[in-house]
């Protein structure tokens, strides 16, 4: 929800960095890779409870998520292969996060991570299907014109992912009851994005039946 008005407050700030590492050669998807390593090292600090050591991977991982994006724009680099790989570990990452938590207090915090989990699952695949159709359609994307893939709005997106992460490592004895409340705010955008995803495609169809029957006018 929050991801269009953060995008172009963030993008600005990243330039220095991203003119930098083109100096450097860096690669976007070099970029990506150590992204995700950096990411993936917070959950054994989550697991022996070294919180804000888990929160410090998780906030660096993000950083360099929003960078492989500006410098593959930078250096007219955007491929379908670096936006698959992008969105592959990013989602690696957040299942990670939940897990990190579980491992540390499996009685505490097991069934809460489990839920989230399924909401993480129903969220990402409610817009990553909408996605193929989306593509192959030619639909427009206005509000996430740079992303590498159809971008289908919802009430969670990454900017509340992350804000939920932070609260998670600031106030590790709630991580039940937030992650309950962010599986409930992920329940409502599955069902806004199934049932806003059907309609577009079920209306976008019938758009095209109708231009068709009119194209080939009426049957004698």
């Amino acid at each position: 929800m929050l991801d269009r008005f953060i995008t172009p407050v963030i993008k600005p700030m990243l330039k220095p960095i991203v003119l930098l590492l083109d100096k450097k050669q860096v690669q976007p998807d070099q970029l990506t890779l150590i992204g995700f390593v950096v990411g993936m090292l917070a959950v054994p600090f989550l697991a022996i409870q070294a919180w804000y050591v888990g929160l410090f991977f998780i906030v660096l991982n993000r950083i360099i998520d929003g960078l492989d994006g500006a410098l593959a724009r930078h250096q007219k680099h955007t491929t379908p292969a670096g936006g698959y790989l992008d969105i592959c570990l990013d989602f690696l990452f957040y299942a990670a996060i939940p897990l990190g938590f579980a491992l540390a207090s499996p009685n505490e915090n097991a069934l809460a991570a489990a839920v989230l989990l399924t909401a993480f699952i129903g969220t990402g695949s409610s817009f990553l299907a909408f996605a193929i159709p989306a593509e192959k359609l030619h639909l427009p994307r206005p509000q996430f014109a740079h992303k590498s893939f159809y971008f289908l709005n919802g009430l969670t997106e990454g900017t509340e992912t992350i804000a939920f992460f932070v609260a998670f490592c600031l106030w590790p004895a709630y991580f039940s009851e937030l992650a309950y409340t962010f599986a409930f705010l992920g329940a409502i955008t599955i069902f806004t994005r199934i049932h806003g995803g059907y309609n577009t495609l079920k209306n976008h169809s019938s758009n095209q039946q109708t231009r068709t029957n009119i194209v080939e006018g009426p049957k004698t």
